[in-house]
């Protein structure tokens, strides 16, 4: 194993030098050597030496060649996306949602998988398999790169002994050793987290989070869930189960709203919200079809109106306890709400609790997937850095 090289040596500058390259190849795309050369200010033969160092070791390759004016023409360089890739994974109680993450940071198309119904067809290694290959698929690379996926699971998992928990949406699984138990079974580098956490990372990195000293992602789907982002850091709790909002009882004055509601899942989860739009006249077949109608429904003010003072409900404890700079109203109900419903939960929750703010989610499209993608680039971007220590003189 090679020593660490140490500051100041001949070694330890070309080092510096070559993750300075790599640095701007992955910040600015396509450049040539002396682009690099005046990106870094270090001089052009020094800049040569970083290109053929890490072209050598396979980190770069060249992809074209720009014209040198009366001179020759220059060769253009990129970071090799093929050396370290990922798949993120957004695994809910229906489909899985699977895309390709590089170095680069390119988008990649995304790939829809359904799920078998019974534990029986069900198992940790088939469903991230081919949530796997249906991403590589669509994506038009082989399988056998992917080194590491991240998945998004609608449960928690105890980072102290590996077992997840609240896991009603994943048949087939176990509970204990299942990121081991995934590593083992597929060679791959694994994360677990809560989807609703991987929805925080994306509001923070893309959404209204960003800029932010720290927010309250408020998630409402078929179940409901809370992300605490602090500094741009996803508070978890010593289990990995922070977050389950849903079971939160709701107070005896929101009894109004709703007699038979027993907790906040009761009153603002995704088969009452199915019941809230049904009653005004809306149709669809499950809560998925009429929370997706609600941005064009003739119905929409109004069930606006009944679900604003019941999310209020839930906003107020989050206040009480987190003081954070703004709460996120995200998930399907709040993304179909979108900055009306915001606007409608902020004024119930100023007129019993005083100043607030409430945004509605700057991420409406596969944020667990986006959240996903994020920890994945932070990934492989990491070990292509590693990559790097290991070139030889």
């Amino acid at each position: 194993m090679a020593s660490k090289p140490v500051p100041g040596t001949p070694s330890w500058l070309r080092e510096t030098n070559d993750r300075t390259a790599l640095s701007l190849l992955l910040e600015h795309g396509v450049l040539t050597r002396s682009r690099i050369g005046e990106l870094s200010g270090l001089s052009k033969p020094t800049a040569a030496q970083m290109v053929s160092r890490l072209e050598n070791a396979g980190l770069i390759h060249a992809v074209g060649e720009v014209s040198g004016g009366r001179g020759p023409n220059a060769a253009s360089y990129a970071v090799r996306t093929d050396r370290m890739l990922g798949v993120a994974i957004d695994i809910d109680a229906h489909v899985m949602r699977s895309t390709v993450v590089d170095a680069s940071g390119h988008e990649h198309p995304i790939a829809t998988t359904p799920l078998a119904k019974a534990a029986r067809d069900r198992s940790p290694e088939t469903d991230v398999r081919a949530a796997i290959d249906a991403a590589c698929d669509i994506a038009g690379i082989a399988s056998a790169t992917v080194t590491a996926a991240c998945i998004g699971v609608q449960g928690a998992l105890d980072p102290r002994t590996d077992e997840l928990s609240f896991i009603e949406t994943l048949p087939g699984w176990p509970k204990k050793g299942i990121r081991k138990h995934l590593e083992d079974a597929l060679g791959l580098s694994v994360h677990i987290d809560n989807d609703v956490n991987l929805a925080a990372i994306a509001e923070r990195t893309d959404g209204a989070g960003r800029d932010t000293a720290g927010f309250a992602l408020l998630w409402m789907g078929e179940g409901l869930g809370l992300s605490v982002d602090q500094g741009g850091s996803v508070h978890r709790g010593a289990s990995g189960g922070a977050g389950e909002i849903g079971y939160l009882p709701i107070p005896r004055n929101a009894a109004e709203l709703d007699p038979d509601a027993g907790d906040l899942q009761d009153l603002i989860g995704g088969p009452t919200v199915a019941r809230l739009a049904r009653g005004l006249g809306m149709r669809g077949r499950g809560f998925t079809a009429l929370v997706e109608a609600i941005p064009a429904a003739p119905e929409r003010e109004a069930l606006l109106a009944e679900l604003a003072p019941r999310i209020a409900v839930g906003v107020i404890p989050v206040l009480a306890l987190l003081d954070p700079e703004l709460v996120v109203l995200g998930g399907p109900t709040g993304s179909a709400g979108g900055a009306r419903l915001a606007e409608l939960v902020g004024k119930h929750v100023r007129k019993a609790w005083g100043s607030a703010t409430v945004v509605a989610t700057g991420v409406p499209e596969h944020p667990v997937l986006r959240g996903a993608r994020e920890h994945l680039l932070a990934e492989v971007r990491t070990a292509l850095f590693a990559e790097v220590s290991r070139i030889s003189a």
